[in-house]
C-alpha cells in the first residue's frame, strides 16, 4: 500500500570509487568482508502476505445485482425520516445477516443544511471480522430528497436507482458470491453503506453550513474507533448504460496506486472502454472524508460524462434516475472488476 509516510533511506558509500591498499593475508579478510556486505544487501524484506498463485475469480451475476437494485427502488425514495427509508434499511440489514456477514448498525442524528434533524444509520457488514488484513468497500444507500437538476417536480424526491441503488446492489451481490463460493477471499472485507450522503444543499438554497453532503461518512470517519484498512473503494453511480469511469482527482491525490490497480484489473478483463485512462476533476463524495478524516486511502468509482457540464450522467438528481437507467452490462463490469481485486490484485497494495 502506498501511503504518505516519509521513509528515511540509509545511504551507503560507493565502494567502487574508493582505493584500498592491501597487504598479504588482508586480501582474504577484505574478500570475506565484501561477501558479508553483499549478502546483507541482497536480503529482501519479508512480505506481509505469502505470495500465492492467481486464483479463478468467481463470476459476478449481473441479473442478481440488477434485482437488488430493483428491490431497493421498490421501497420508493429512501429519504431519511421516511417509512421508505426505514423499511429499506431493515431489508439491507437482514440481507447482509443472511449472507453470514457480521452486521452492525451505527445509528446517529445529524442536522441537515435546511435545519431538519435527520435520523440516520450506517450499515456495516464485515467478512472475517477477526482478520488483521482488511479492505473497505462502500456505497451510500439513501436517495436525494429533491430533483433539483430537473425541470419539473423539483421539490419531490427521486428514485435514486443509479445514485445510491447501483453501488449497493453491486456490494450485495459481492456478499452473496462470497457466501456461496467454495473459494473464499484471504483477507477481511468491510462493507459500509453510508446514510445521508445525498441530503446536501441545492443551488437555490445555500446556508452557512459547510460539508452538507456525505453526513454518514463524516460521522463514521470521526467515530470509527481504532478501525483501519489497507485501502477502500467507493461505488457511486456505477450502473448506467455505457458508463465511463475516469480517474477522479481526489482518488488520484490520496490513493493513486489503488486507482491504477483497480483500473488495470478492469482493463485486463476487457473493460478498457469503461475504465478509461483519463484523469477527471476532483469531486466531493464519501471517499473524500474517508481519506481526509479516517486516513484510509480510498478511491471513487463514479460515472464521468464529458458531455455533461455537471460531470455525471444527464439523469443525475432528476426523476430520470430510475430503473430505465440501469444496465446489467455495466453492473457486471464493475462487479467483476471488484471481485478480481478482492481475490487477486489486492496483494500488490498491502
Amino acid at each position: 500500500m502506498k501511503n504518505n509516510r516519509k521513509v528515511k533511506v540509509k545511504s551507503f558509500p560507493i565502494w567502487g570509487q574508493v582505493k584500498f591498499k592491501v597487504k598479504g593475508n588482508d586480501v582474504a579478510l577484505l574478500a570475506f568482508s565484501f561477501l558479508l556486505f553483499a549478502c546483507a544487501c541482497e536480503k529482501k524484506p519479508e512480505k506481509k502476505i505469502q505470495e500465492t498463485p492467481r486464483v479463478q475469480t468467481p463470476a459476478f451475476n449481473e441479473d442478481s445485482a440488477y434485482s437488488y437494485v430493483a428491490k431497493q427502488v421498490s421501497f420508493g425514495p429512501r429519504v431519511p425520516n421516511t417509512i421508505n427509508h426505514d423499511q429499506c434499511g431493515d431489508y439491507l440489514v437482514n440481507f447482509f445477516k443472511s449472507t453470514g456477514f457480521n452486521v452492525k448498525v451505527q445509528e446517529f442524528q445529524s442536522t441537515a443544511f435546511d435545519g431538519n434533524n435527520l435520523r440516520l444509520k450506517n450499515i456495516i457488514a464485515s467478512y472475517k471480522p477477526e482478520a488483521s488484513y482488511r479492505i473497505l468497500l462502500t456505497a451510500h444507500w439513501d436517495t436525494r430528497p429533491f430533483a433539483d437538476q430537473d425541470t419539473v417536480n423539483k421539490n419531490k424526491p427521486i428514485d435514486g436507482a443509479n445514485d445510491g441503488g447501483s453501488g449497493v446492489g453491486v456490494l450485495m451481490e459481492i456478499a452473496r458470491i462470497i457466501q456461496a463460493s467454495k473459494l473464499k477471499p484471504e483477507l477481511g472485507i468491510d462493507i459500509i453503506l453510508f446514510d445521508g450522503e445525498d441530503y446536501g444543499e441545492t443551488q437555490d438554497y445555500k446556508g452557512p453550513m459547510k460539508d452538507t453532503y456525505c453526513l454518514g461518512s463524516q460521522y463514521w470517519a470521526k467515530n470509527k474507533g481504532s478501525y483501519s484498512a489497507f485501502f477502500g473503494i467507493l461505488l457511486d453511480m456505477v450502473g448506467a448504460k455505457n458508463a465511463k469511469f475516469g480517474k477522479e482527482g481526489n482518488s488520484m491525490q490520496y490513493a493513486p496506486a489503488v486507482v491504477n490497480t483497480v483500473w488495470a484489473s478492469g482493463q485486463n478483463l476487457g473493460y478498457g472502454e469503461t475504465f478509461i485512462n483519463i484523469r477527471t476533476p476532483p469531486i466531493t463524495d464519501d471517499h473524500y472524508y474517508i481519506n481526509s478524516l479516517a486516513r484510509i486511502p480510498t478511491i471513487d468509482i463514479i460515472e464521468f460524462d464529458p458531455d455533461n457540464e455537471n460531470y455525471f450522467g444527464a439523469y443525475w438528481h432528476t426523476h430520470n434516475d430510475n430503473m430505465n437507467v440501469i444496465d446489467k452490462k455495466t453492473l457486471k463490469k464493475v462487479g467483476q472488476t471488484l471481485l478480481e481485486v478482492i481475490y487477486n490484485d489486492y496483494k500488490s497494495l498491502i
